[in-house]
């Protein structure tokens, strides 16, 4: 190898890594973003269901159980792939669908939240695809039982 090339290969490593490291970065942990100890049940009407990466976003219009307004409320759910396999696809939710969310409020603010499970008015429920927001309810479940 030339002195240029070998000079080279140290560059070629560092741009490697901080090519890969933006998406790790910029990804959160669950608890840094949600509270596991401020449960939220959040009932309306769905007005958008954005089935993107890298995460999905359910907007519904409900009335705030914290101060009894009507508000959007923006619900974080898991990735479309996860969502997939549990059969939802991007039309699942259309605007005007009734739906329940169970799930946990974001740490900096009321509207958001992370769902842990969803229920239709005519009582069939389907799973978010969130593991993490799964295993905090799965978790505080058996420590009721």
């Amino acid at each position: 190898m030339t002195q240029t090339k070998l000079r080279a290969l140290p560059l070629l490593g560092v741009a490697l890594l901080l090519a890969g490291s933006g998406t790790a970065v910029a990804h959160h942990s669950f608890s840094q973003e949600f509270d596991p100890a401020k449960p939220i049940k959040i009932v309306g009407a769905v007005t958008r269901f954005d089935f993107v990466n890298p995460h999905s976003w359910i907007h519904v219009k409900a009335v705030n159980p914290r101060n009894g307004k009507l508000e959007e409320f923006h619900i974080e759910g898991g990735a479309p792939s996860a969502l997939l396999r549990r059969g939802w696809n991007r039309n699942s939710l259309p605007p005007g669908t009734r739906i329940a969310v169970e799930g946990y409020a974001a740490r900096d603010d009321e509207h958001r939240a992370s769902a842990a499970s969803l229920t239709f008015p005519d009582g069939r429920e389907l799973s978010l695809g969130n593991p993490a927001t799964e295993a905090v309810a799965a978790a505080q479940k058996r420590a009721r039982n």
